[in-house]
């Protein structure tokens, strides 16, 4: 059987958009998975950038239909976040007509995160659940989500945490114990309000990334480190723990994408640990019972526990985590969740 992926490439950056979606591409092209590519020609919104994008989707699906294979697997990620002329067609098509098999790999489930869900991702969330042979999803708390949605379990897989590929060259690095936490993403308090919630928890807060709010230069503990490119992150991040936490509180993880937290594999996570430092996280967290399981760090019900719980923790507990954490983080610089379940569903179509 003739394994294909379909990758959206940004003709202006080169690349298939976040880091998720590109390691999920390098790991499949691994396993024997053929780039079929939609190309984006501009992110521009004028009339004459939607008329040269959708020209270009029109070809490219077009190309795809064409160049696939009778009785294929085909890979997807999912959701696709732009309309896209024929695409739902031609994978309609290659269903219907070349009996192409689908493996859908769901990076975010927007009914579940909310803020941005409307019509054209409910949708979209539908027409993958249609012709979707097998689902990838995060973990096994999504995966009751999509049992809900009447999906029978011998097509679901989880995931259980996102990969972080990381070069050959990266090495083990001297980790310090500190009883700190680091934060490394966007740092807009408009988005996350609970990072100017950060400076009265009375614990060192390390910050990395865009946005930073110059109000929270007033508290001592708030230390800003400036902003890094995904690949030189992991290199900063080098003592204490990595925070795992959204929404508007320090005392809980509230509104859409702190709640979203419940079902989803954040990214960070798979960051902190790729980079070799334990984590805090929300305990009702999905991922919560993956740091328990492996002993990756600590779980807290409200940042405000935190002074207390990080003054209770030895350098000897710390150094123990290390170890783990250094395992786990052995197994997604090397695609290895990415891997696992990519043949988990291709034995389940085979056996369907």
């Amino acid at each position: 059987m003739k394994k294909y992926q379909i990758v959206e490439l940004s003709t202006e950056h080169n690349h298939a958009g976040s880091k998720a979606v590109q390691d999920v591409c390098d790991v499949a092209k691994n396993l024997g998975y053929k780039a079929k590519v939609i190309r984006t020609a501009t992110s521009i919104d004028s009339l004459w950038g939607k008329i040269r994008r959708q020209t270009l989707f029109f070809i490219d699906w077009l190309k795809i239909y064409f160049s696939i294979t009778p009785n294929s697997l085909v890979l997807i990620q999912t959701p696709y976040h732009h309309k896209q002329l024929i695409r739902n067609l031609v994978l309609s098509k290659l269903k219907r007509d070349k009996k192409v098999k689908f493996i859908s790999l769901v990076h975010d489930v927007e009914e579940l995160r909310k803020s941005l869900y409307n019509d054209y991702y409910k949708n979209e969330f539908n027409f993958m659940l249609s012709i979707a042979d097998s689902i990838i999803v995060h973990n096994d708390k999504m995966k009751g989500f999509f049992t809900k949605k009447g999906i029978s379990e011998n097509k679901l897989v989880s995931l259980k945490i996102f990969d972080y590929l990381m070069d050959k060259e990266a090495t083990s690095k001297n980790v310090i114990f500190e009883r700190a936490i680091s934060i490394a993403g966007n740092l807009d308090i408009n988005k996350s309000a609970y990072i100017a919630q950060l400076g009265k928890l009375g614990i060192v807060v390390h910050l990395y990334g865009p946005n930073f709010s110059h109000s929270l230069e007033q508290y001592e503990d708030i230390q800003y480190h400036g902003s890094f490119p995904a690949s030189e992150i992991p290199n900063q991040l080098n003592s204490g723990f990595g925070l795992v936490w959204d929404g508007n509180s320090v005392d809980t993880c509230s509104g859409d994408f702190g709640e979203y937290l419940q079902y989803n594999n954040p990214h960070k996570l798979s960051l902190y640990l790729a980079s070799g430092i334990p984590v805090v996280i929300w305990d009702k967290a999905a991922e919560a019972d993956f740091v328990r399981e492996h002993n990756l760090g600590i779980c807290v019900s409200s940042l405000n526990e935190l002074k207390d719980k990080l003054s209770t923790i030895s350098e000897d507990e710390y150094k123990n985590m290390l170890l783990n954490v250094q395992e786990i983080s052995q197994l997604l610089q090397k695609g290895h969740y990415t891997r696992l379940s990519l043949k988990k569903a291709e034995s389940l179509l085979s056996m369907n």
